[in-house]
Formats: structure tokens, sequence, C-alpha cells
């Protein structure tokens, strides 16, 4: 985790939860003082992790600690009164925020930042191996494009029309997808 957010009102909780994050070995964190400021921040720059100190003085902390676990790909912390972790438990998991009572013993808190990383590492590989299937799916429906568009224009079969695609690529060097880019480009203007 290398880009980490504290979203505290209070700077004694700022300075703490520094702390403890730097006794993690954990990237010095970027801090503000508002929900208003955090969802900014969280807008312009992605963050691993965000950790948000409840009360805010501008707005429910569940709820900005929600809209930021909605809005971004962070992992996102609520520290929230002992009496108060009950009651937003549900909700909080529901939107994917993990919740912890304060106050937090500095053994707790390694053991959330554990977890955490390991839930972070594990997104990460499912949100790559996403993008890689998403980019996969472009090129098939691409190359399918070109595919439909060699059989109507030049009247070739299926089959015909994949391997002047791959004859194309192979030619020209290049992948079956951009082939498929070029051709596309030629006949749809």
């Amino acid at each position: 985790m290398e880009s980490i957010l504290i979203v505290s009102s209070r700077s004694q909780s700022i300075d703490g939860l520094t702390k403890l994050l730097m006794e993690e070995e954990l990237m010095l964190p970027e801090s503000v003082s508002s929900a208003a400021e955090a969802k900014k921040a969280a807008l312009e720059k992605a963050y691993d992790l965000i950790l948000v100190d409840s009360p805010l003085s501008d707005a429910p902390s569940d709820e900005t600690a929600a809209f930021l676990a909605r809005s971004t790909d962070s992992c996102v912390m609520l520290f929230a009164a002992k009496e108060a972790e009950k009651q937003l438990e549900k909700k909080m998991w529901e939107e994917g925020v993990f919740i912890a009572a304060k106050p937090v013993s500095r053994y707790m808190f390694h053991k959330t930042i554990t977890y955490l990383r390991a839930c972070y590492y594990k997104l990460n590989g499912i949100k790559r191996e996403k993008d890689k299937l998403r980019k996969q799916n472009e090129e098939i429906r691409l190359i399918n494009r070109a595919k439909g568009i060699l059989m109507e224009y030049l009247s070739m079969t299926e089959p015909q029309a994949h391997k002047y695609l791959e004859k194309q690529a192979m030619d020209l060097r290049i992948t079956k997808a951009e082939a498929a880019k070029r051709l596309l480009s030629t006949y749809e203007n």
C-alpha cells in the first residue's frame, strides 16, 4: 500500500494514525480534515487505503466512508465509537467498509492493516484479471466486426475472413486486433 489518506477533523487523531501507520512501515499518509476535502482528494488521486475517523465536522462519517468505498477502488476503514460500531457494522459491511471501534489498540491496528493489505493485494489481482479479460473481449468484438465487414463487402466466408485477418497481421507484424482496426478504419469511413 503506497498511497494512504486519513480523513479526520481532529489533528491528534491524524497524528496518532500517522504514527501507527509508520510503525507498520507504510508510506507517510496524506490527510484532510473534512468529508468534502476527502471526496475531492479521492476523486483526484487513487488511494490504496483511506482511513476515516468519526465524527467528521461537515458530514456523517459513515456516509463519507460509504461514498469513498463506492466511488473508488480504495480499501476504506472507518473508526467509530464503540457504541456506534454494532449499529453501523452491517451497513458498512454491505458498502465494503471495514469498521473498527475506538480506541484501537496497536495490536488490533496491526492485525487490521495486515488483513486490509491481504484484501488489497487479492482485489488488485482480480482487478488486473478483469481488465485483461475486458481487453480480450474488446479485441474479439473488434475482430468479429472486421470479419463481418469482409463477409459483407468481399463476400468471404467466416473462415476466409479469419484467415485473411491472420495473414494481414502476420505480414504486417501486428496483432489481429490491430489488423482489424486498420480494416475497419478503411471500410467504415
